[in-house]
């Protein structure tokens, strides 16, 4: 006789400001992903728009809300813009490494250099080692992670310039969490190329879709997350292709937004600190 699998338990968290739009509060309902199944239960939630942090998988759940929208790029058919061509052509001499879901002291630093540079005073800026650690290590799917160095020296390794915490599911890879130097002013699009390079990934791994998290229309720093094409979305009748004249649109939006930034800003993802604090 087989054991019976245990339907997992959700939770809901207390309202708290939101971190993209402002005026707004946000609640989110959770689970723990554990045991045996947890890859399973990963996968499974996660192509309902749902998103790992450590041994959580949550998603919004906000009541006069639903600007969260789940996002994926279509691996096999996506062809690189001109910009992401140069993008990709100027940190084609990265050398790319494929890591263990451990946590180092190099990665912790460029964490901070990047915290502080591009999201100062965000919910993960008080981020210790420890906290670096937890949200590494504390993995019970299939993740891995991704680092970014400049050429080395001999035997030396180059120097670690991003990195990217990454689940791999049965359809695609979910970009966790990912980071990059933010002070180097001759390699531009750095948290850009991270995702061409995750894309590059599924596609070489016959995997059909990346999945980037939540896109947020009138969130200036969720826009980037347009710039992939095809892109597909989550609605209420399940996963949909954005209209190619929509995408264009919401893709001139994002680069009108961008004129007289300097630099390449990959903004924060949704995957901060996800505090259990339930709802009364």
């Amino acid at each position: 006789m087989t054991a019976p699998i245990r339907f997992p338990r959700f939770f809901v968290t207390s309202p708290a400001p939101c971190p993209y739009l402002p005026g707004r509060s946000e609640r989110k309902v959770f689970t723990e992903l554990r045991g045996e199944n947890a890859d399973e239960l990963n996968e499974a939630l996660g192509r309902i728009g749902f998103r790992r942090s450590q041994t959580v998988a949550y998603r919004p759940s906000c009541l006069d809300c639903q600007a969260c929208v789940s996002v994926r790029v279509v691996a096999g058919e996506f062809k690189p813009s001109s910009s992401q061509k140069r993008t990709i052509k100027a940190n084609s001499d990265l050398v790319v490494s494929e890591c263990r879901p451990w946590a180092t002291d190099e990665q912790y630093e460029l964490l901070r250099r990047y915290l502080a540079a591009r999201h100062p005073g965000g919910g993960m800026a008080e981020m210790d080692e420890s906290d670096f650690a937890d949200m590494v290590e504390h993995t019970p799917v299939s993740s891995f992670l991704v680092e970014y160095r400049e050429p080395g020296v001999g035997s030396e390794p180059g120097r670690l310039v991003g990195a990217c915490l990454t689940d791999v599911q049965g359809d695609g890879l979910s970009m966790i969490y990912s980071f990059y130097d933010p002070e180097i002013e001759d390699r531009a699009g750095l948290g850009n190329f991270i995702i061409l390079d995750h894309i590059r990934r599924a596609a070489d791994s016959g995997l059909p879709y990346v999945y980037l998290g939540y896109w947020v229309e009138g969130s200036e720093r969720m826009q980037y997350k347009v710039r992939y094409r095809p892109l597909e979305r989550l609605s209420r009748s399940g996963w949909e292709r954005m209209p190619e004249a929509e995408q264009k649109r919401h893709i001139a939006t994002a680069t009108a937004a961008r004129k007289g930034r300097v630099g390449d800003s990959l903004p924060a993802k949704d995957g901060n600190q996800l505090e259990y604090k339930l709802a009364d």
